[in-house]
Protein backbone atom coordinates (compact mmCIF):
# COMPACT_ATOMS: atom_id res chain seq x y z
CA UNK A 1 0.00 0.00 0.00
CA UNK A 2 1.95 3.40 -1.24
CA UNK A 3 1.78 6.53 1.33
CA UNK A 4 -0.78 8.46 -0.97
CA UNK A 5 -3.38 6.36 -0.94
CA UNK A 6 -3.48 5.50 2.68
CA UNK A 7 -5.23 7.21 5.44
CA UNK A 8 -4.17 8.15 8.87
CA UNK A 9 -5.73 5.79 11.13
CA UNK A 10 -6.62 8.23 14.43
CA UNK A 11 -6.83 6.72 17.36
CA UNK A 12 -8.74 9.21 20.67
CA UNK A 13 -5.45 10.62 21.50
CA UNK A 14 -4.68 11.37 18.10
CA UNK A 15 -7.46 13.00 16.71
CA UNK A 16 -7.55 16.68 16.50
CA UNK A 17 -10.15 18.40 17.97
CA UNK A 18 -9.71 22.03 17.97
CA UNK A 19 -8.84 23.93 14.49
CA UNK A 20 -10.28 20.11 12.79
CA UNK A 21 -10.40 22.58 9.86
CA UNK A 22 -6.55 22.32 9.41
CA UNK A 23 -6.13 18.67 10.04
CA UNK A 24 -4.69 16.64 7.20
CA UNK A 25 -6.22 13.31 7.26
CA UNK A 26 -3.75 11.31 4.68
CA UNK A 27 -0.44 9.87 5.19
CA UNK A 28 1.05 11.59 2.65
CA UNK A 29 0.27 14.77 4.40
CA UNK A 30 2.32 13.01 7.21
CA UNK A 31 5.30 11.98 4.81
CA UNK A 32 5.34 15.67 3.52
CA UNK A 33 5.70 17.21 6.98
CA UNK A 34 8.64 14.44 8.17
CA UNK A 35 10.89 14.60 4.77
CA UNK A 36 10.85 18.50 5.01
CA UNK A 37 12.30 18.88 8.35
CA UNK A 38 15.69 18.23 9.83
CA UNK A 39 15.03 18.24 13.29
CA UNK A 40 12.03 16.75 15.80
CA UNK A 41 11.66 17.24 19.37
CA UNK A 42 10.95 13.95 21.43
CA UNK A 43 9.31 14.22 24.94
CA UNK A 44 9.84 11.54 27.50
CA UNK A 45 8.82 11.31 31.05
CA UNK A 46 12.07 10.96 33.35
CA UNK A 47 12.50 10.37 36.65
CA UNK A 48 8.62 11.15 36.80
CA UNK A 49 8.96 14.61 34.93
CA UNK A 50 8.65 15.36 31.12
CA UNK A 51 11.75 16.42 28.90
CA UNK A 52 11.37 17.91 25.52
CA UNK A 53 14.68 17.33 23.87
CA UNK A 54 15.78 18.62 20.18
CA UNK A 55 17.19 15.92 18.06
CA UNK A 56 17.82 14.25 14.98
CA UNK A 57 15.59 11.88 13.44
CA UNK A 58 15.01 9.43 10.37
CA UNK A 59 11.95 7.78 8.70
CA UNK A 60 11.13 4.70 6.97
CA UNK A 61 7.72 4.49 5.35
CA UNK A 62 8.01 0.93 4.98
CA UNK A 63 9.77 -0.30 7.83
CA UNK A 64 9.39 -2.78 10.06
CA UNK A 65 6.57 -1.15 12.40
CA UNK A 66 2.92 0.18 11.82
CA UNK A 67 2.29 2.47 9.57
CA UNK A 68 6.09 3.04 9.09
CA UNK A 69 9.26 3.16 11.49
CA UNK A 70 10.30 6.85 12.97
CA UNK A 71 14.02 6.40 14.27
CA UNK A 72 15.66 8.17 17.53
CA UNK A 73 19.09 7.89 17.87
CA UNK A 74 21.76 8.79 20.84
CA UNK A 75 24.37 7.57 23.86
CA UNK A 76 23.62 5.16 25.41
CA UNK A 77 23.97 7.28 28.94
CA UNK A 78 21.23 9.52 27.10
CA UNK A 79 18.76 9.10 29.82
CA UNK A 80 16.09 10.13 27.73
CA UNK A 81 16.68 7.26 24.73
CA UNK A 82 17.54 4.97 28.07
CA UNK A 83 13.88 5.80 29.68
CA UNK A 84 12.10 5.94 26.34
CA UNK A 85 10.98 2.23 25.81
CA UNK A 86 9.17 2.29 29.78
CA UNK A 87 6.98 4.49 28.38
CA UNK A 88 4.42 6.40 25.51
CA UNK A 89 6.64 9.14 23.81
CA UNK A 90 5.60 11.89 21.60
CA UNK A 91 7.67 13.18 18.82
CA UNK A 92 6.80 16.82 17.19
CA UNK A 93 7.95 17.62 14.06
CA UNK A 94 7.19 21.61 12.83
CA UNK A 95 7.87 23.21 9.35
CA UNK A 96 7.52 27.21 9.85
CA UNK A 97 6.30 28.63 6.26
CA UNK A 98 5.14 31.89 7.43
CA UNK A 99 4.27 34.77 9.38
CA UNK A 100 0.81 35.63 8.98
CA UNK A 101 0.41 39.20 10.41
CA UNK A 102 -3.66 40.15 10.72
CA UNK A 103 -5.04 44.14 11.48
CA UNK A 104 -5.03 42.66 15.36
CA UNK A 105 -3.61 41.03 17.46
CA UNK A 106 -5.90 38.19 18.45
CA UNK A 107 -6.07 37.20 14.17
CA UNK A 108 -2.00 37.32 14.08
CA UNK A 109 -0.88 33.51 12.87
CA UNK A 110 2.15 31.12 11.55
CA UNK A 111 1.38 29.21 8.58
CA UNK A 112 2.98 26.05 9.26
CA UNK A 113 2.95 21.76 8.71
CA UNK A 114 3.34 20.35 11.74
CA UNK A 115 3.40 16.34 12.86
CA UNK A 116 3.06 14.78 16.05
CA UNK A 117 3.27 10.89 16.57
CA UNK A 118 2.66 9.09 19.40
CA UNK A 119 3.95 5.25 20.84
CA UNK A 120 6.21 3.19 22.69
CA UNK A 121 9.09 2.65 21.05
CA UNK A 122 11.21 -0.33 20.99
CA UNK A 123 15.21 -0.81 21.06
CA UNK A 124 16.87 -1.63 17.59
CA UNK A 125 18.85 -4.70 18.23
CA UNK A 126 19.26 -5.99 15.00
CA UNK A 127 22.78 -4.94 13.62
CA UNK A 128 21.07 -4.62 9.66
CA UNK A 129 18.00 -2.60 10.97
CA UNK A 130 20.27 -0.46 13.07
CA UNK A 131 22.55 0.23 10.01
CA UNK A 132 19.85 1.07 8.21
CA UNK A 133 18.49 3.58 10.70
CA UNK A 134 21.90 5.51 11.01
CA UNK A 135 21.90 5.98 7.55
CA UNK A 136 18.18 7.35 7.39
CA UNK A 137 19.26 9.90 10.56
CA UNK A 138 22.37 10.77 8.34
CA UNK A 139 20.48 11.12 4.82
CA UNK A 140 17.24 13.12 7.01
CA UNK A 141 20.01 16.01 7.01
CA UNK A 142 21.65 15.65 3.55
CA UNK A 143 19.93 13.18 1.17
CA UNK A 144 22.65 11.14 -0.09
CA UNK A 145 25.02 11.87 2.80
CA UNK A 146 25.42 8.28 4.42
CA UNK A 147 26.41 6.61 0.80
CA UNK A 148 29.62 8.76 0.70
CA UNK A 149 31.26 7.75 4.41
CA UNK A 150 32.77 4.94 6.20
CA UNK A 151 31.19 2.59 7.93
CA UNK A 152 30.43 2.51 12.08
CA UNK A 153 32.96 0.85 13.84
CA UNK A 154 32.03 -1.27 16.66
CA UNK A 155 32.98 1.50 19.23
CA UNK A 156 30.46 3.95 17.75
CA UNK A 157 27.85 1.28 17.36
CA UNK A 158 28.61 0.22 20.98
CA UNK A 159 28.13 3.97 22.19
CA UNK A 160 25.06 3.73 20.66
CA UNK A 161 21.16 3.24 21.01
CA UNK A 162 18.79 3.45 18.28
CA UNK A 163 14.81 3.87 18.90
CA UNK A 164 11.97 2.77 16.39
CA UNK A 165 8.57 4.25 17.15
CA UNK A 166 5.90 3.29 14.83
CA UNK A 167 4.09 6.22 12.91
CA UNK A 168 0.86 4.28 12.86
CA UNK A 169 -0.86 6.84 15.79
CA UNK A 170 0.10 10.31 14.04
CA UNK A 171 -1.69 13.31 13.80
CA UNK A 172 -0.69 15.99 11.11
CA UNK A 173 -2.04 20.02 10.82
CA UNK A 174 -1.23 22.52 8.78
CA UNK A 175 -2.54 26.11 8.18
CA UNK A 176 -1.67 27.86 5.09
CA UNK A 177 -2.84 31.44 3.40
CA UNK A 178 -3.94 34.95 4.45
CA UNK A 179 -4.61 36.77 7.45
CA UNK A 180 -8.22 35.89 8.56
CA UNK A 181 -9.26 39.44 9.84
CA UNK A 182 -13.10 41.01 11.22
CA UNK A 183 -14.99 42.40 8.81
CA UNK A 184 -14.85 45.79 11.21
CA UNK A 185 -10.91 45.60 10.93
CA UNK A 186 -11.34 45.54 7.64
CA UNK A 187 -13.43 48.18 6.49
CA UNK A 188 -11.14 50.87 8.70
CA UNK A 189 -8.63 50.43 6.60
CA UNK A 190 -5.26 51.81 6.73
CA UNK A 191 -3.00 49.13 8.12
CA UNK A 192 -1.37 46.44 6.18
CA UNK A 193 -2.04 43.19 6.19
CA UNK A 194 -0.29 39.57 4.38
CA UNK A 195 2.16 36.90 4.63
CA UNK A 196 5.74 36.95 5.51
CA UNK A 197 7.45 33.50 3.64
CA UNK A 198 10.07 32.31 5.52
CA UNK A 199 12.38 29.67 3.76
CA UNK A 200 15.21 27.73 4.95
CA UNK A 201 18.21 29.12 3.59
CA UNK A 202 21.72 27.77 2.86
CA UNK A 203 24.69 30.21 3.10
CA UNK A 204 28.05 29.83 1.65
CA UNK A 205 29.87 26.28 2.17
CA UNK A 206 32.81 26.49 4.58
CA UNK A 207 35.36 24.00 3.77
CA UNK A 208 36.50 22.41 7.07
CA UNK A 209 40.18 23.64 7.83
CA UNK A 210 41.72 20.52 7.90
CA UNK A 211 40.11 19.40 4.28
CA UNK A 212 43.05 19.35 1.24
CA UNK A 213 42.31 22.29 -0.80
CA UNK A 214 41.30 21.35 -4.12
CA UNK A 215 38.94 18.27 -2.64
CA UNK A 216 35.99 18.57 -4.67
CA UNK A 217 32.62 19.19 -2.79
CA UNK A 218 30.31 16.49 -3.41
CA UNK A 219 27.33 16.26 -5.53
CA UNK A 220 24.88 15.92 -2.57
CA UNK A 221 25.93 18.68 -0.45
CA UNK A 222 25.97 20.81 -3.78
CA UNK A 223 22.18 19.95 -4.20
CA UNK A 224 21.06 21.07 -1.06
CA UNK A 225 22.87 23.92 -1.25
CA UNK A 226 21.10 25.32 -4.49
CA UNK A 227 17.57 23.88 -2.79
CA UNK A 228 18.15 26.18 -0.14
CA UNK A 229 19.91 29.49 -2.02
CA UNK A 230 17.91 32.12 -2.65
Amino acid sequence: MSIDDTSLSPTARSTIKRGRIRARTNRSDLAGVLSSARICHLGVMVDGSVRVLPTAFGVDFDGPDQGGTLYLHGSVAARSLVEAPNSEICVTVTVLDGLVLARSAFHHSMNYRSAVVLGRPRVVTDESERSRALEAIVDQVIDGRSAHLRAHTNKELAATVVLALPMFEASVKARSGDPVDDPTDIELGGVWAGVVPLHECAGQLVRAGDVEPGTPVPEHVLAVARAHNP
